[in-house]
């Protein structure tokens, strides 16, 4: 196996150093992992194995074949809600048939270098779309801290929580009440070690110490509320598609799901390994490649009956903050998870749902992040808050694919003021030591993807020019995306020369 060392320019880890740190870096990711693989599980609507099996391939395979080598993937909260409402209306079985589908449909989209058209996707839809889901798991996680299961949307959701909580007696302490319980334990657990913890502990993950009180609570008071149920064998777990499972794709709502599932896995994944790339100064993502690597692992978890999969941030950032250095980590935390299934199955199912449930409600809580709103707001103007907020509603109030799709309907509102000059030339030249790059006429999302590859080719050891007296507009879309490389240049040390960009969008940008 190929290790490729993430490591800033100049600097030399030796071979056994990196090893070892990979190795504490894959058990910190496998600590995170595990309730998040179970619990997303639940909140998807399926037993809690089926999200472990994801988490498994995601490490292994994934991690193998990644064109992200410090990404971590496994079962993600952004893909809960809508498997969540194709498991009540298709049924369990016809879960196989659409992640295979959506798994053949990315490995095309990488194989026909399609990756780099997904970071066009503006940051504001994919914000909201987070946002959306947060609030959705959020309001339909709410009913597990009772021990009660789901209601069929978002608004019934929402619409039963005062109930839930009138419902509530101090003095008759019955399964609810217990439940509700251990839900504030977790909670309370979770939070005050996050804000508390010795600095010789910073990696032990809050979610672990969270679901590890509730559980303690829950055994040592003998409380009888409701339990992770896993079985004796993970193999057990595993339900290849039925025969004939190929006539499902006639099913025009199957191929509907599919290609959902396909875009919006591949969107959040490519997000995710964007952000990832912020955290280090090494080797870059290749989009296609992650694609590909990502369509590999949902056709298996598909073939497995198992969850899709994205690249998770929260497991990759606690990978790079960890100290990871190449894939095997992640490759590594998937190992780990295989084996605790394997040989502790038992201690899985003293974990209580209601624990499972309160971690679900703060990850979904922090998905609902005003932060990015007002960063919108203060660096590009009310537009893009207006499509990040239409996006968040439209989710919550009908469905993950109509908001997608009406938060990229009002992004082409920003082509308007440019409707007659939106073509952008793109140049490249070398100037003695210097790299030359001019930008001449308008950056838009629909002209990210040129944009980004010419960028990215920039040489590491050049100093870069960046000529922008000819760009006439810069949409919030491509302006985040020449930050996130102003920003990866300098912190590798790498000198950009800006001509042009004295006043306006790009003088913020260089700031």
């Amino acid at each position: 196996m190929k290790h490729e060392v993430i490591t800033p320019p100049g600097v030399s880890i030796p071979r056994l150093k990196f090893l070892g740190r990979d190795l504490t870096s894959s058990i910190v990711v496998f600590l995170v992992a595990m309730p998040l693989c179970m619990g997303i599980a639940v909140a998807s609507g399926v037993p809690p194995e089926k999200g472990l099996i994801t988490g498994i391939i995601g490490g292994i395979v994934v991690g193998t074949l990644a064109g992200s080598p410090l990404q971590v993937s496994g079962p993600a909260a952004g893909l809960a809600v809508i498997v969540f409402e194709l498991v009540r209306d298709k049924g369990l079985s016809a879960l196989g048939p659409i992640l295979i589908l959506a798994g053949v449909i990315q490995i095309a989209a990488g194989i026909f270098r399609l990756g780099g058209w997904f970071r066009a996707i503006s940051p504001a839809v994919v914000h909201g779309m987070l946002a959306g889901i947060g609030a959705l798991i959020v309001v339909g996680q709410f009913h597990v801290l009772f021990d009660a299961k789901p209601l069929s949307s978002g608004p019934a959701n929402l619409a039963a929580m005062p109930g839930r909580l009138l419902g509530l007696s101090a003095t008759n302490m019955q399964a609810a009440e217990l439940a509700f319980t251990v839900a504030l334990v977790t909670i309370a657990a979770m939070l005050g070690w996050e804000k508390w913890r010795p600095q010789s502990m910073k990696l032990a993950p809050g979610a672990l110490v969270g679901v590890l009180a509730g559980t303690f609570v829950t055994v040592a008071l003998g409380l009888d509320v409701a339990k992770v149920v896993v079985p004796e064998s993970i193999l057990a777990a595993i339900a290849p598609p039925e025969s004939g499972f190929w006539a499902k794709w006639l099913d025009p709502s199957i191929l509907a799901a599919a290609l959902a599932i396909a875009f919006i896995a591949s969107a959040e994944t490519l997000l995710s390994a964007a952000a990832v790339d912020k955290m280090h100064g090494g080797v870059r993502t290749d989009y296609n490649k992650e694609l590909r690597a990502q369509g590999v692992g949902n056709l298996l978890c598909g073939a497995a009956g198992a969850l899709p999969m994205t690249g998770v941030i929260v497991r990759s950032s606690a990978n790079v903050q960890a100290g990871a250095i190449t894939r095997a980590s992640a490759i590594l935390h998937g190992i780990w998870i295989l084996g605790f299934v394997a040989l502790l199955p038992w201690l899985l199912r003293e974990i209580p749902m209601a624990a499972l449930g309160a971690i679900l409600v703060v990850t979904g809580w922090r998905l609902v992040s005003l932060t990015h709103a007002k960063h919108l707001f203060r660096d590009h103007g009310v537009l893009p808050v207006v499509i990040w907020a239409a996006t968040l509603i439209m989710v919550v109030a009908t469905d993950l694919l109509t908001g997608v799709l009406v938060g990229i309907g009002l992004t082409v509102l920003e082509l308007v003021p440019n409707i007659r000059r939106l073509r952008l030339r793109v140049f490249e030249e070398p100037e003695g030591e210097t790299h030359q790059i001019t930008l001449d006429g308008s950056a838009t999302f629909v002209t990210l993807p040129k944009m980004s590859d010419t960028l990215d080719r920039a040489p590491v050891g050049k100093p870069v020019r960046l000529d922008v007296t000819r760009l006439g507009a810069v949409d919030h879309t491509s302006a985040e995306m020449l930050r996130d490389w102003f920003q990866r240049r300098r912190a590798g040390g790498l000198p950009v020369e800006v001509l042009g960009g004295e006043r306006g969008r790009i003088a913020t940008l260089i700031e």
